[in-house]
């Protein structure tokens, strides 16, 4: 029986479309901020609308005008309020209006800025369903309200004498395109923070709070890191690069990297030349040819450079890809590097002694690798309970989409395994509970098999650079059981791996509590409160059932719960020095408080 071909639309002159900007940024909003999300991620949507606006501030700040910054968020009304230039009072409602309209296209008036596109406030007063600007250039001001990205109104006039120049900046996301949004308070004062740490001097107002730095990265990492270093923080600031670096007694490597003020979470050829670097100015001081992995073990470190024109390989700038920068920040580094050991005789011993136990630590891993390795050969040739996708982190194609689910015995991945995307997802099952690692050796890794293939399945031996999944899921039940493997696993990730973490790598797969349905329509719910919503939207009749596991979401179903409609709650640290304490008190011994803790908080009521 012949193929019947599959009738399509006539394709001619009156299908060809031209969209405005504005039509462009609300339909093709990913090209602009990446993902929309709710809010429950440091890099939805939102947050980057606030870092838009902002970066303009900051801009006006690094060419010497305006040392204060204002910023109010309240009932989900962001205020930004800068005293630099202010916006030129005829060109007020084209620069928030009119893509391509900016003054950082010319180097003269701006030659650090992160937002060389011309679109960022484009892009927020399109994306808001009310949006004000408002500038102040001696004694003259000039106005413009927009809704959705349309001008409603614009005025001109004068201001008092003591109002100081600058410009002001008010909007409420479009909660069309922002469905029940929520601000999180602690991933913008994480962002304000960043701000300060990267222009010493400023200062920033954030719902009341002072935010300010004197010492730039050097107070950064010091916060992060807080009483763990084994050495003095080094600190070097040139014109273009600024640095600061120590080590902990922490496993793996922690980077903070920044371009022109903008957060690079994905690192780029800055973070590797400076990591070269790095290597080469301890090479130096000490005459000796130590390998990179002695050298990086333990390392926190950040690097912040400002470039005149940086390429990012994303409209949200989180990985740099200019290639000419690597000279001169390998050669800036190694230098400053090889100064401040020279300058500093006992941070240099310390530093020495912890690479040398890097050697000596990486011997007996070597060693145990070995025997863990032929024992992995007699199991099998392949990773045992992985079942893997096409694509992998580093691919051109389908890379950055790809994930890993660890999942809670075979019944929850079976539901998976038939409702995945083969292509970018990967399931990984867990027998069980897993060793609890907090305490334990490096080379305990290679004495647990389970966590050795998770390890492995990861790519992460080595460095996390060999990381072959963007996404790494915990998907576990959401009873007792679940969370003490969820537990687990975040324990051993940050006791070993604590960059996957910093890095924006590990989530929580949110799967439905409640799927409450009558015979016209399903819903899934998510919380009590979306199921007593969606029985009074369907009828007391409503069928409701409660989901105990995975395993009992059917497979047709589970599909839309791991597609396009994935909830995913990021896992955040807001310091590294807060690590060993949450680890202590939940995965240490057993004390009185944290008896005491479980008794009020985790474990259900129980009648008297």
């Amino acid at each position: 029986m012949p193929v019947m071909a599959k009738k399509t639309a006539d394709y001619d002159e009156s299908k060809i479309k031209t969209l405005s900007s504005l039509e462009h940024i609300r339909l093709r909003t990913g090209m602009y901020i990446g993902r929309l999300g709710d809010g429950s991620n440091p890099d939805d949507g939102i947050y980057v609308l606030v870092k838009e606006v902002i970066d303009n501030s900051i801009d006006e700040f690094i060419m010497g005008n305006g040392r204060q910054i204002d910023i109010v968020l309240k009932n989900n009304q962001v205020s930004v309020r800068d005293y630099g230039r202010g916006i030129p009072l005829g060109k007020v409602v084209e620069c928030v209006s009119v893509i391509n309209t900016g003054a950082k296209y010319n180097d003269d008036v701006f030659q650090f800025s992160v937002g060389l596109n011309g679109v960022g406030t484009k892009a927020v007063n399109a994306l808001s369903k009310w949006f004000r600007v408002m500038s102040v250039r001696d004694g003259k001001c000039a106005e413009a309200v927009f809704e959705r990205g349309v001008l409603k109104s614009e005025r001109k006039g004068t201001v008092k004498g003591d109002v100081k120049n600058g410009t002001l900046v008010e909007f409420i996301p479009d909660d069309e395109l922002f469905p029940d949004y929520e601000f999180n308070i602690e991933f913008l004062q994480k962002r304000v923070w960043n701000y300060a740490y990267l222009n010493a001097g400023l200062v920033l107002n954030f719902n009341g709070e002072k935010y300010t730095s004197k010492n730039g990265l050097l107070d950064l990492l010091e916060a992060e890191v807080g009483e763990e270093p084994l050495y003095q923080v080094g600190y070097y600031k040139g014109s273009q690069l600024e640095i600061a670096f120590t080590h902990t007694n922490n496993y793996g490597e922690n980077y903070f990297s920044f371009v022109n003020g903008q957060f690079t979470s994905d690192g780029g050829t800055h973070l590797s030349a400076f990591k070269e670097g790095f290597l080469k100015g301890i090479n130096e001081y000490y005459r000796k040819n130590y390998k990179s992995e002695d050298v990086r073990e333990g390392t926190a470190a950040a690097v912040a450079v400002k470039i005149q024109a940086p390429v990012f390989e994303s409209q949200t700038k989180n990985k740099l890809g200019n290639t000419e920068v690597r000279s001169w920040i390998v050669n800036e580094t190694k230098a400053a590097v090889d100064d401040w050991l020279h300058k500093n005789p006992d941070a240099a011993r310390s530093l020495e002694q912890k690479i040398l136990a890097n050697e000596t630590l990486r011997t007996e891993l070597n060693s145990v690798k070995k025997e863990a390795k032929e024992a992995a050969k007699k199991i099998a040739l392949k990773i045992p309970k992985l079942k893997d996708c096409k694509y992998h982190l580093g691919d051109s194609k389908g890379g950055e989409g790809s994930m890993i689910f660890l999942t809670e015995g075979d019944s929850a991945s079976g539901s998976m395994v038939s409702s995945r995307n083969v292509l970018t997802q990967a399931i990984f099952s867990l027998r069980g509970k897993c060793e609890n690692m907090f305490g334990k050796k490096r080379a305990d890794i290679y004495r647990n098999a389970e966590l050795y293939n998770v390890m492995m399945a990861l790519g992460i031996e080595n460095d996390i650079e060999g990381l072959r999944y963007s996404k790494i899921v915990v998907a576990t039940d959401a009873d007792n059981d679940g969370f003490h493997i969820r537990n687990l696993l975040l324990t051993f990730f940050l006791s070993f791996f604590e960059e996957l973490v910093t890095s924006g790598r590990v989530y929580i797969l949110e799967t439905p509590l409640f799927r409450v349905r009558n015979k016209k329509e399903t819903t899934y719910c998510y919380s009590e409160k979306e199921r007593d919503a969606s029985v009074a939207r369907l009828g007391s009749s409503a069928e409701v059932t409660r989901f105990k596991g995975l395993g009992e979401i059917n497979p047709s179903e589970f599909g839309q719960f791991i597609g396009d409609d994935i909830r995913l709650l990021p896992v955040t640290v807001q310091a590294l020095k807060n690590v060993p304490g949450i680890l202590e008190f939940y995965m240490g011994k057993n004390t009185p408080e944290r008896r005491e803790f479980i008794m009020k908080n985790l474990l259900p009521e129980v009648d008297a």
